[in-house]
């Protein structure tokens, strides 16, 4: 198994031929063939399914198992890379949830690149993920959703954001909104964590079905975009993404009355550490945070002026 496998492995099955994989690739389409014949002899079984006069290709069920393993192969071999690198000490290796990634980092990460000299590597890791990462040194520091115990890893308090209700413009209801007065059907549902499904638990029978439910942010942001479902459909996020997402979409932001806890983000260190370049872009998170309404930053709690 070799590193260029795995790409023409992973381009035929994102794309579902070998001769659209050979195109992206620049390499012929016998070439294709050969590394997939390869990968599988080396593993033992068939990724794909080959048949006389088929123009696109699928996947057997091992090779469907496989994506997910591939995808992680090609990331382990990215941060190889960077690990045999001629200098690394001024590249900052940073994770997130999902949610932060899109509507929060990317005006962090232009001040932070600001600086001449610096880089940035960034992966997207649920929480548990960014706990070993940041273990294992192979991330810097990761800014997470749901607090958990590692020997080698210690967690930061960042900053606190207030649950907020996201409305369409079809559900003409008051600035402040009672949990009773959501229809549980109508909801676009993130697990945000554990405090907040608590909360969603207490509130809303099990036996009622949300009318999606939906583990990415962008994904919520796709089902707001739908005429169908934008106009009565509601979803409960914490406001320092439920902003600028209103902002974008045309919704409507509410307080909701006895609403679930404020959402508390923080950040892990490992035992290898980048002082001067964590403290800076920590910086540039701080003042990021200090421009967005109902958002608390924990950060530098003794300079007001960070």
């Amino acid at each position: 198994m070799n590193q260029q496998g795995i790409e023409v492995f992973l381009a035929v099955a994102r794309l579902g031929s070998v001769s659209a994989a050979a195109q992206a690739l620049y390499i012929t389409q016998p070439a294709v063939s050969r590394h997939l014949r390869t990968l599988e002899d080396g593993m033992g079984c068939s990724l794909v399914i080959r048949g006389r006069g088929k123009r696109n290709i699928e996947l057997t069920d091992q090779g469907r198992d496989f994506v997910q393993v591939a995808e992680k192969w090609r990331l382990l071999w990215q941060e190889t890379q960077e690990v045999a690198s001629q200098d690394r000490t001024q590249t900052l290796r940073v994770a997130s949830v999902g949610s932060l990634s899109t509507y929060l980092l990317p005006q962090v990460f232009r001040e932070f690149l600001l600086t001449p000299g610096r880089a940035l590597t960034f992966h997207h890791y649920h929480s548990r993920e960014a706990y070993e990462y940041v273990a294992q040194g192979l991330t810097d520091i990761a800014l997470i959703s749901d607090h958990m115990y590692h020997t080698q890893v210690e967690t930061v308090p960042a900053f606190r954001s207030p649950m907020v209700l996201l409305t369409g413009p079809g559900l003409d209801w008051p600035e402040t909104v009672r949990p009773s007065q959501l229809d549980p059907a109508r909801e676009l549902r993130l697990p945000w964590n554990p405090e907040y499904d608590l909360w969603h638990t207490f509130w809303f029978s099990a036996a009622v079905s949300p009318r999606a439910v939906l583990d990415q942010m962008s994904l919520l942001e796709e089902f707001f975009s739908w005429q169908d479902s934008w106009w009565d459909s509601w979803a409960v996020a914490p406001v320092v993404v439920a902003a600028p997402l209103s902002k974008k979409l045309g919704l409507t932001l509410r307080q909701l009355e006895g609403g679930p806890p404020d959402e508390i983000i923080y950040y892990l260190l490992g035992p290898r550490r980048k002082d001067e370049l964590t403290r800076s872009f920590l910086t540039c998170l701080h003042r990021e945070l200090r421009q967005r309404p109902g958002v608390e930053s924990l950060l530098f709690p003794a300079d007001s002026n960070s």
